[in-house]
């Protein structure tokens, strides 16, 4: 089950990149866009932005993702979007300091959500569906923690995405919370949300923190979790003092 639950999800990835590359064949960035040549690049560089379906080497097509000075945004972004999504399932987005909330930001600012329907379905289905296979790979080019960041930081949600890995349940999905776990414990126990955000951090930290107490212990123990990492989510569930004190705390200073 777990081979077909892969290959499916494999196959929803693939359709959806296709549909990407459809929906915005012929996009260019706007005719007015510009950009400092100093620190972004020539205008060679620029036209090849309003030139439709042209193939970006990489250099270019990351300094123009991870611009934030473009006029129209939404038209930047659904420019590269066909060849930015497919270097990103490749795992050949590499932000700065590794931190693919950047990458989701790019999304944000470019408010997708408020394309046409058919682009923002498009997208929509691009985020779900590289989700999904994230969670059955279980060597995926994006850790699974990182691609939660990115379609939190990109959606403004954070329990869509949640929820898919609630109803996953399977070894692989347990393999990647353990690993997002052990990646989340410091900064949650120091009641910080694990990466940066756009959006209202406090209810994002409370929301993932009563998730992994309420889901992850049985899950982590079932996959052979270390007992350190076990009494570490326990003790995401204890407040206060209680918690500082408790005989397992792992002496994290902050």
């Amino acid at each position: 089950m777990t081979h077909l639950a892969r290959t499916l999800a494999r196959q929803r990835l693939d359709a959806a990149l296709d549909d990407l590359a459809s929906v915005f064949r012929g996009m260019t960035a706007h005719p007015d866009e510009d950009n400092c040549e100093c620190h972004w690049g020539s205008a060679e560089d620029l036209a090849l932005l309003k030139t439709p379906d042209v193939e970006l080497d990489s250099d270019l097509l990351h300094r123009t993702w991870q611009a934030t000075d473009w006029t129209y945004k939404g038209a930047v972004l659904r420019r590269i979007l066909p060849q930015f999504a497919t270097a990103l399932t490749a795992g050949r987005i590499e932000p700065l300091c590794g931190m693919m909330e950047e990458v989701g930001r790019t999304f944000h600012r470019a408010d997708w959500q408020q394309w046409p329907t058919e682009q923002a379905t498009a997208v929509s289905e691009f985020l779900r569906a590289w989700w999904a296979h994230t969670l059955t790979d279980p060597a995926p080019a994006v850790p699974a923690y990182q691609v939660l960041a990115l379609t939190t930081e990109a959606s403004g949600t954070l329990s869509t995405w949640l929820h898919t890995w609630e109803i996953r349940t399977d070894h692989t999905a347990d393999q990647h919370l353990t690993e997002a776990a052990t990646q989340w414990e410091y900064d949650l126990l120091g009641d910080q949300l694990p990466w940066d955000t756009w959006h209202n951090g406090e209810a994002l930290r409370t929301e993932l923190t009563a998730w992994l107490v309420r889901h992850a212990p049985d899950r982590l123990r079932a996959h052979g979790a270390p007992d350190e990492l076990l009494h570490r989510i326990r003790l995401l569930g204890v407040t206060g003092p209680d918690r500082w004190y408790d005989p397992h705390w792992p002496g994290h200073r902050y």
